[in-house]
């Protein structure tokens, strides 16, 4: 018999189908247990996000070469361009048509909402924070794309190699349960249907809006690069579904990485560019 195997995507769905579905009949104890498992990962991911940027965006400054300062500026300009139309088109859209459909006293049912706790937390603090560690990157990569082949050089790909077996063999297999985790809690504690009758139109509007941004930019990519842009952003279903599930544009940076690959973006650019658009 053929073994069935699952796609990062369907495992995600799988996860917060289940995570809605067992949060109506499961008891609190094993809540909590997820619930701490989320905490020490949790934990963990912010402490590899920063190794994540100085792994990846270092030796891929490193090897794109002296040209790699113009590009910074250059998709600088794309990201924030990007981020000034998106944020216009969100805010005149939910200043024209979202005060009216908040339920204020239901709002208050959502903030009210007990809570559980996990077991223990376990703290892991980041060598530094990213905005240290995108800099931190920029400075290594741009100094040794200007000195050549060096020992550090070589050392920095060795730490690229241990960065990419982190994220494919510990943090890519256990973010679907991480995201299980997330939707469990919210559905014990009845968060997730008192958010979704508040907000299901809101919601509905939001996504559209995310849909046109999505397609008009990967229209545009897809005529760059001569690629069906509804193929690609096929291929990037995963990364948004974790989006969708953790609600950080940091943790989603590994599942990313992962699905631009399959796109066809080379792995300097991808490191170079998806560390620091996500932040």
């Amino acid at each position: 018999m053929k073994k069935v195997k699952i796609g990062l995507l369907g495992k995600i769905l799988i996860a917060i189908a289940l995570g809605i579905g067992l949060g109506l009949i499961v008891p609190g104890w094993m809540v909590r247990i997820f619930l701490t498992f989320n905490g020490i990962f949790s934990q963990f991911l912010g402490f590899a996000i920063p190794l994540i940027i100085v792994g990846l965006v270092t030796p891929a400054i490193s090897d794109i070469g002296k040209t790699a300062g113009k590009m910074l500026l250059v998709t600088v300009a794309i990201a924030y361009g990007s981020t000034v139309f998106a944020g216009l088109v969100s805010y005149l859209t939910g200043a024209a048509l979202f005060p009216g459909m908040i339920d204020q006293s239901v709002m208050q049912q959502v903030e009210t909402a007990a809570e559980l706790s996990p077991y223990f937390t376990v703290t892991i603090p980041p060598f530094m924070n990213v905005m240290t560690a995108l800099v931190l990157a920029f400075t290594l990569g741009l100094g040794l794309a200007s000195l050549g082949k060096t020992t550090l050089n070589d050392a920095v790909h060795d730490f690229e190699k241990i960065i990419v077996k982190t994220i494919k063999t510990a943090i890519i297999p256990l973010l679907p349960i991480y995201i299980f985790g997330i939707f469990l809690n919210m559905t014990f504690v009845g968060q997730v249907f008192s958010i979704l009758t508040v907000f299901i139109k809101i919601i509905g509007i939001i996504f559209l809006i995310h849909i046109g941004i999505l397609i008009l930019q990967f229209c545009i990519a897809g005529g760059f690069a001569r690629k069906n842009p509804f193929k690609m952003l096929w291929n990037m279903l995963p990364a948004y579904f974790t989006a969708l599930g953790t609600q950080s544009s940091a943790a989603t940076i590994p599942v990313t990485l992962e699905q631009t690959r399959k796109n066809g973006v080379s792995e300097d650019i991808a490191g170079f560019t998806i560390p620091l658009c996500s932040t």
